[in-house]
């Protein structure tokens, strides 16, 4: 059933600034649009929710369940938000969907020129509608197709050289420049499993149980936390099989001291060297839980929005648990719409500990 709310003709004890859709107007809520439109009387036009015009006075505005009911009116479509069109969230995501497909079957990396050039667009506006929507930079988002392909052509057998050009790189001394980036070993490591990489690695101990911290060349590669200190480790050999693990000695403990540090008062920090091994999609959500500040938890759904992929909320769910990295990545700092704790990968009673001293040292730093 059609509701227009006519505020020339309502009570104001029912006015628009009571119905509960004019705080997605005031907001600009990108969401909201295609749930309803409303219309200016003093400017005769109708817009949808996410308008960027100046907000108006609800006391001139009609809100609208259908366009239809907003054509009803008699006035005219707004120029800015183009109601009747797709909205600008779908013409950003076509524009980017178009720029990847052209990084995609690129044979060598698109400049930003290029890319922007061939989607219409200004290079600093098409980055920031890019970095927008997907949560990372061209570049970026460049960079991790053609790990992607390097990482496959050496996984099908490709010869290193083979994998190199056919993932875009020109010349052998800029791949192997960026190639243990890419790969968080050599090519031939990579290609033969991970033989051989030397990953150090020791337990501490805190209040929430045993505590591993493993490095690789690159930064520290695992964070995990549990009861049993030999099924930590057995742990750490399930996700290195074909890595050569190394006992830390005294100057790695300090690392685990750190870390330990940081269980315990939360107000200390962490700031470490990472080697963060995960698909881009998963690079992305772990970028934007390091992002969430100590002592504030955000929903599944939050994260999905800020990394551009409001629908991706099981996804972000699945990188969530995917995560190596207990607290350097603190996806415990993450629950469900309602506040509720969802699943952590080293128990629900570790993360509501967590969170509950990240909220009391940060009450007490205020």
């Amino acid at each position: 059933m059609m509701t227009t709310v006519d505020v020339r003709n309502s009570n104001p004890a029912q006015s628009v600034a009571d119905d509960p859709r004019w705080a997605s107007v005031v907001a600009r809520d990108r969401t909201a649009d295609g749930k309803f439109w409303y219309s200016v009387v003093t400017t005769g036009i109708y817009c949808r929710p996410s308008c960027p015009s100046r907000v108006a006075n609800p006391k001139n505005v009609q809100i609208h369940d259908t366009l239809k009911a907003a054509k009803a009116t008699g006035f005219r479509p707004c120029k800015r938000c183009n109601p009747e069109g797709p909205s600008v969230d779908s013409d950003n995501a076509a524009i980017v969907a178009k720029a990847c497909g052209l990084i995609d079957r690129a044979e060598e990396e698109p400049s930003l020129t290029d890319l922007a050039k061939a989607v219409g667009l200004s290079p600093g506006y098409f980055h920031r509608v890019f970095k927008s929507v997907t949560g990372v930079t061209p570049k970026d988002y460049a960079g991790a197709r053609r790990a992607t392909r390097v990482r496959a052509g050496l996984g099908n057998g490709s010869s290193v050289t083979e994998a190199m050009y056919d993932a875009g790189f020109n010349s052998s001394g800029r791949f192997y420049e960026k190639s243990n980036e890419i790969l968080g070993m050599t090519p031939s490591q990579y290609r033969s499993g991970g033989v051989d990489e030397e990953i150090r690695f020791a337990v501490g101990e805190s209040s929430l149980g045993a505590i591993l911290v493993a490095s690789s060349k690159k930064g520290v590669a695992s964070i995990l936390i549990g009861d049993d200190p030999n099924e930590l480790v057995e742990d750490l050999q399930d996700r290195f099989p074909k890595a050569h693990l190394v006992g830390g000695d005294k100057d790695y403990e300090s690392l685990v001291a750190r870390v330990v540090g940081f269980v315990e008062a939360p107000g200390l920090g962490l700031d470490l060297p990472l080697d963060v091994r995960g698909t881009a999609f998963q690079q992305r959500v772990w970028h934007a839980l390091r992002e969430i500040p100590v002592g504030q938890t955000v929903s599944y759904a939050v994260i999905a929005r800020k990394i551009g992929s409001p629908k991706a909320v099981r996804a972000v769910a699945g990188a969530c648990a995917a995560n190596n990295l207990a607290v350097a990545i603190p996806c415990h700092r993450v629950v469900r719409n309602d506040g509720a704790l969802s699943g952590y990968a080293w128990g629900v009673e570790r993360k509501r500990a967590l969170i509950d001293r990240e909220a009391q040292s940060a009450a007490a730093g205020a």
